[in-house]
């Protein structure tokens, strides 16, 4: 590949890649009208349509387009449509495309490129550009990037019949990665639901009705559980709401914290015990999972409830249908609690609540079934993360690729 003369020199004395031939640097400010945004008087805000669209900052960006929540009839700055919307103010740098005129507020500047640059194109710099644009409005008090430092940004410029090029080649690969993304996540959101619908296909069933009904304090004996201190004398593996799940524990929750020696050793737990979230929001208090013995000396904290089946019930069965409760909805409806964020469920309402306890050959067979379903569930819905993890990093790959010269 040829190289522009003097660009290669100058890429090299900075340690980056030489630009392909016809490329050159430029800043931003001489290829892009810049207007900073400028909020105009409260009074001249509008709730529902009147005058003209106006945002304000990041939060009014949709995926592509701002989606107006407000409109102004007196506005100071304006941005036309087909301008590039961009958020200065923190976070920095992320990027719409106006599709209407509108005001713009001090969070956004609207970026009008010249004959001489691709709109597209231009887009696309400033996204590969992003981390760039975010370092440099890193300030003392809050994130912001002032008009001079746009207009200052160096950007890698081919001619305009490449930036077309490139553009419509980028446009293409990103819709279908966006498609894919979408479908990804459409599929992650199906099998989330997996474990739901194994546990109703087996408690609602017919032949479940059937079976006997027993307070959990006649089958279970319920331990101590200590609160976490910064004070305490010993640090500890604690077990947190992360840690349960429909699908089993999760030992990535385990946070490292402080809490009295003593304390420590009456909540340390045991293999086989079964934990319940007693005090969270409402749509996580009441989530079950059963401790397998990892990591080893692993306590709970009073945020949880300890449950120790006797030999009348399996752990695992017990499990089961506890968490067929919270998926369905039991706990958040019956948790008490003043404040709206956050929910309790008492010691005593688990001790009370009647739970089903069939043969011990029938919450094996259930057990059995369960144990497939829910480690097939946990294999998509991994398979399926990491599918949408390794969707999520192209639109970084082929911006890397347009600007080395690759497309």
């Amino acid at each position: 590949m040829k190289l522009v003369e003097g660009v290669e020199y100058e890429l090299k004395m900075k340690g980056k890649r030489p630009l392909p031939e016809g490329w050159r640097l430029v800043k931003l400010g001489e290829m892009c009208e810049i207007i900073a945004g400028q909020s105009p008087p409260g009074e001249t805000y509008r709730r529902s349509p009147e005058g003209i669209p106006f945002f304000q900052g990041k939060a009014d960006f949709g995926p592509r387009h701002p989606i107006a929540r407000m409109w102004c009839v007196a506005p100071i700055k304006i941005a036309l449509s087909g301008d590039i919307l961009i958020s200065v103010r923190a976070p920095v740098g992320p990027t719409n495309i106006a599709d209407v005129e509108c005001c713009i507020g001090r969070g956004l500047a609207a970026i009008r490129p010249g004959s001489y640059a691709d709109r597209d194109f231009i887009l696309a710099v400033l996204k590969f550009s992003e981390s760039k644009l975010a370092a440099l409005g890193s300030g003392s008090t809050f994130d912001a990037i002032k008009r001079i430092d746009l207009e200052s940004l160096t950007i890698p410029l081919p001619p305009l019949s490449e930036q077309k090029r490139i553009a419509a080649i980028l446009n293409e690969q990103m819709s279908a990665v966006e498609k894919a993304g979408d479908s990804a996540a459409a599929q992650l959101e199906a099998a989330k639901l997996l474990p739901t619908a194994y546990l109703r296909t087996i408690f609602n069933s017919t032949e479940a009705q059937e079976w006997a009904r027993k307070r959990i304090s006649e089958v279970c004996r319920l331990l101590p559980s200590k609160s976490i201190s910064t004070n305490g004398d010993v640090e500890v593996l604690a077990i947190t709401t992360a840690c349960l799940s429909e699908t089993g524990f999760q030992d990535s929750g385990v946070k490292r914290a402080r809490m009295n020696a003593k304390d420590a050793a009456e909540c340390r737990v045991s293999p086989g015990e079964v934990l319940v979230a007693r005090s969270n929001t409402p749509e996580l208090v009441g989530r079950v999972a059963m401790f397998e013995g990892e990591p080893k000396g692993a306590v709970a904290s009073d945020l949880t409830i300890r449950l120790l089946p006797s030999d009348a019930v399996k752990p695992f069965f017990l499990t089961a249908y506890l968490s067929f409760l919270y998926l369905s909805g039991y706990w958040k409806e019956r948790a008490g609690g003043a404040s709206g964020s956050m929910k309790k469920i008492t010691r005593h309402q688990i001790q009370e609540e009647r739970v089903l306890v069939p043969s011990l050959s029938e919450q094996m067979a259930v057990a059995a079934i369960l144990k497939e379903q829910m480690a097939e569930a946990k294999r998509v819905r991994k398979a399926l993360e990491d599918q949408l993890s390794t969707i999520n990093k192209l639109p970084a790959t082929l911006l890397q690729q347009a600007f080395s010269g690759e497309l």
